[in-house]
């Protein structure tokens, strides 16, 4: 069975510097969204979605803010990640991608 040569391989250096990126995003990503629920709503904890004491808008809004919140964190590490095996390796790290700029 033939390996397809054209696939790039990042260094293994970068998998626990990635998971270690990614993990402390995923913290701060965290860190926000409990700051900006304290701005937003004046309380420490975000609601539980069976709490029944809560109402349907405001589990929504603590679930909305918290996806988006999250799904920038991730774009900003994903990206930097990619940005940075780029530089190191000359290559960006996504399959089909046009070689990366300098």
């Amino acid at each position: 069975m033939a390996k397809n040569k054209s696939k790039s391989r990042t260094p293994l250096v970068h998998k626990p510097v990635g998971f270690a990126i990614s993990w402390a995003g995923g913290a701060l990503a965290g860190l926000a969204f409990r700051k900006a629920w304290m701005v937003i709503r004046h309380e420490e904890e975000a609601p539980d979605p069976l709490d029944p004491d809560r109402g349907w808008g405001e589990i929504l809004l603590a679930a909305a803010m918290q996806g988006a919140i999250f799904a920038v964190a991730r774009s900003v590490v994903d990206r930097t990640r990619a940005k940075t095996v780029a530089r190191s390796t000359g290559t960006w790290p996504h399959p089909g991608a046009a070689p990366a700029k300098r």
